[in-house]
């Protein structure tokens, strides 16, 4: 079918009309605001074809959407399921970004996942998880080599004699051990300093490289190596090249602990890949000790701490904390010793103090420990269930970077791990056109091409539309909630283009709200690539440029509310400037005009 053809619709204040809508074309309803524009759209249009796809599910998954009622009208032919892009139903979340609306952030993580290049986060030494066979080939890939020496690791930067570990390696017949950079015999007498660190590397055996038994002999020595280093084996040459490998996830130099490197690594909305210190929002929320107390010249019972300013049970409990002290409450808090106003503010930690309490007209003592004025807002904060409480203590929170992520929401192993010496974060850090010249510039070689071209590809590729709508200054880092509706639509709009889809109809409020005049074009010219691929394209708009870039117009008038909801006109735009009734029309036409 050629056409959506809409009989009978009644929605809000639509008067029973009918309408042909072409598919697989871009059709702009206009109109005067409140004539009936989004009834058509969204309230009949877009309604209808949410509410046929969900009666397609099976009654056991319908059970777990909500129901939608059915737009009023007599009949829609030729309607096909239906997005809606507009600027009200956005994602929120804090924890949603830029990045991980448009899925770029999801491309991201396994290409980082896969060809990224760990270094150690302590000593930057790069992180090899190699098996015994590429191992092998490592050895044989030595410089200017015809003998291979194989060193256990064995101790790493810690103190101590190791008289005992020495001893036993003499029993087992090792015949030389390399400590901290210098080879002994194991038959002489060797003394350690107990309170330096060392590091001792067993000599497995040296491998005459060129002999036809060499891959076998190499292939020994490793496992042994590794059995006794927990997976650490250092290579050297009989010229001096030396390189340190890793069957585990460890530094191989350090020692340092290394999680698995997978795409899970990289994302900060689970706890294996999310900073620890903020649980991966970047930022720390806390109640301001500034912002609490009215001035520290003042004492606690002059109420300075002004939410609880005449608070009869707060005065008790800090009367018990002062009596624990041994401070008066008068005592201006400049004026207490910077340990106990320290322990006033932020808790005695384990430490349990003794309380006193009239309750009933009684004296009760009991002992507890303080958390502290914060603490206890924060307490309070979060178990209250009044929202007017609510309000009132937010007045006191202050939000800051994360100090330990410095806002990049990772743990400090995933922003370790680099493409081209740039971690995650530097990318989605950067404005989108930035990061896509980074990835257009990108030159990868052998096994990092062919893992990683197809998913940079898609990542240049989504790059592009963002770019295309005008976006190209936000970057991917960017919070939902930061987003103006204008922008929050584009890149929906961005991330529709992205997903390839096929016989779909969009429906879209004002996608050019917060778009300079001048990027118009690039908006209309990703509207046409949503419509080459096969779908049909629904905007509700006023501009000039999009209605002049249309295939169809329906003007729905002539006025608003009551006076609105009838279709005064439906063709192309040629027609449209020359009918008689529609007013959208006259001032395309130049026979109506706004004087500026």
């Amino acid at each position: 079918m050629e056409y959506i053809k809409i009989r009978g619709a009644r929605e809000h204040n639509l008067k029973n009309i009918n309408v042909d809508i072409p598919r697989n074309k871009i059709t702009v309803i206009t109109g005067l605001s409140g004539s009936g524009k989004s009834s058509l759209a969204f309230d009949t249009i877009y309604a209808e074809g949410q509410r046929r796809y969900m009666e397609s599910l099976s009654s056991y998954a319908r059970q777990f959407v909500e129901n939608i009622d059915k737009p009023d009208f007599d009949s829609i032919e030729g309607l096909s399921p239906a997005i809606s892009v507009d600027q009200k139903t956005f994602l929120r979340n804090p924890r949603s970004t830029v990045g991980t609306i448009t899925e770029i952030y999801d491309y991201l993580r396994v290409l980082f996942a896969r060809i990224g290049k760990a270094r150690c986060f302590k000593c930057n030494s790069e992180i090899t998880v190699q098996n015994i066979d590429e191992m092998v080939q490592s050895a044989f890939r030595l410089e200017n080599k015809s003998i291979v020496y194989v060193y256990s690791p064995i101790v790493q930067g810690r103190k101590g004699e190791y008289r005992k570990e020495l001893d036993d390696l003499r029993a087992e017949g090792f015949l030389k051990v390399r400590i901290d950079g210098k080879l002994y015999d194991l038959d002489d007498e060797i003394t350690l300093s107990k309170q330096k660190k060392h590091n001792i590397e067993i000599l497995i055996d040296a491998v005459d490289i060129n002999s036809d038994d060499a891959p076998e002999n190499l292939k020994n020595a490793l496992e042994e190596s590794v059995r006794r280093s927990s997976g650490v084996v250092a290579l050297e040459s009989d010229t001096g090249d030396t390189t340190v490998l890793s069957k585990q996830h460890s530094c191989p130099v350090c020692g340092a602990s290394y999680p698995e490197i997978s795409p899970r690594l990289f994302s900060f909305n689970r706890p294996y890949g999310a900073c620890e210190g903020c649980s991966g929002l970047g930022s720390k929320t806390f109640f301001d000790p500034d912002l609490i107390i009215e001035s520290r010249n003042k004492s606690i019972s002059d109420g300075i701490v002004i939410p609880w300013k005449n608070s009869r049970y707060f005065s008790e409990i800090m009367q018990s904390v002062a009596d624990n002290y041994d401070f008066s409450l008068s005592t201006p808090l400049n004026k207490l010793p910077e340990k106990v106003l320290d322990e006033v503010l932020f808790g005695s930690g384990n430490k349990k103090i003794k309380f006193r309490r009239v309750k009933k007209g009684r004296i009760e003592e009991y002992s507890d420990t303080f958390p502290g004025i914060v603490s206890m807002l924060a307490n309070w904060y979060e178990e209250t269930s009044s929202l007017a409480v609510r309000n009132n203590l937010s007045k006191y929170i202050t939000t800051t970077q994360c100090s330990e992520c410095r806002g990049a929401r990772l743990k400090r192993e995933s922003l370790s791990v680099t493409i081209g010496s740039k971690n995650i974060y530097d990318i989605i850090s950067m404005p989108a056109a930035r990061s896509r010249s980074f990835f257009v510039d990108l030159e990868l070689t052998g096994r990092d091409r062919e893992i990683g071209s197809r998913v940079i590809y898609e990542i240049i590729e989504r790059l592009s539309f963002l770019t295309s709508v005008g976006l190209e200054y936000l970057s991917l880092d960017r919070s939902a909630p930061t987003l103006s509706g204008g922008e929050a639509q584009r890149i929906r709009l961005a991330s529709q283009v992205g997903s390839n889809l096929r016989g779909i109809t969009y429906v879209l409020d004002e996608p050019t709200i917060g778009l300079h005049h001048k990027d118009n074009r690039l908006l209309i010219d990703t509207l046409k690539k949503l419509k080459e691929k096969g779908n049909t394209i629904i905007v509700v708009e006023h501009d000039e440029d999009t209605i002049h870039n249309s295939d169809h117009i329906v003007d729905i008038g002539s006025g608003a509310g009551e006076l609105g909801g009838n279709v005064v006109y439906s063709g192309d735009i040629e027609n449209l400037k020359t009918s008689s009734e529609s007013i959208t029309g006259k001032f395309l036409s130049g026979e109506l005009s706004i004087r500026i």
